[in-house]
């Protein structure tokens, strides 16, 4: 690792963002609180992602530690679509998603005792058409019920069904890779 960083904890249970910051060479622990994850309704997707890893990284009161939170959000056509309630939901926002042209921002925040940072990543995610049959193939499975939008550009909807991606493949993922480094170069 170029960077000296001190210690970092990831305040994420998500596996993706996990084998990013090790892929990436950095060593961490995971450490989870429970945060409010509702939002002011005037806020933008980009708004939102940062404010709720803002108020994940709130809950934490580390002192040498950076503590680094991340909050995912897919938006098609201004609408926000979370992580589904259940199978129904999956299916509607997996339709929703075929053959359309979405937006993934993920907000990140760095925090250090009083010194907090925070910012995002948006990338462009280009889906081709796709049949009832496959959507439903796909959520038996993969389960995609712990995901933003109800799919992983990393499995078989990223394989199978993304044409393109504008923009950060990682950030997709969960956590624009590339950035996050430059902003803990800065940070530190």
């Amino acid at each position: 690792m170029p960077a000296n960083f001190p210690p970092i904890i990831l305040a994420s249970k998500s596996p993706r963002r996990q084998e990013l910051l090790t892929l990436m060479g950095l060593n961490f622990k995971v450490e989870l609180k429970d945060v409010d994850e509702s939002y002011p309704s005037d806020l933008s997707p980009a708004e939102i992602a940062v404010y709720i890893s803002e108020q994940k990284a709130k809950a934490f009161t580390a002192n040498g530690e950076i503590v680094i939170t991340a909050d995912t959000i897919v938006a098609l056509n201004g609408e926000i679509l979370g992580k589904p309630e259940d199978r129904a939901h999956a299916q509607e926002m997996l339709k929703k998603l075929s053959g359309s042209r979405h937006e993934v921002f993920t907000g990140v925040t760095l925090a250090k005792g009083d010194k907090i940072h925070s910012f995002y990543d948006r990338t462009e995610v280009y889906c081709k058409p796709v049949a009832a049959e496959e959507i439903d193939f796909y959520i038996d499975n993969y389960k995609p019920f712990d995901k933003a939008g109800s799919y992983g550009v990393q499995d078989w909807w990223g394989i199978v069904v993304v044409q393109r991606i504008e923009g950060s493949y990682t950030n997709v993922m969960g956590l624009p890779t590339e950035k996050l480094y430059n902003e803990l170069l800065k940070f530190i």
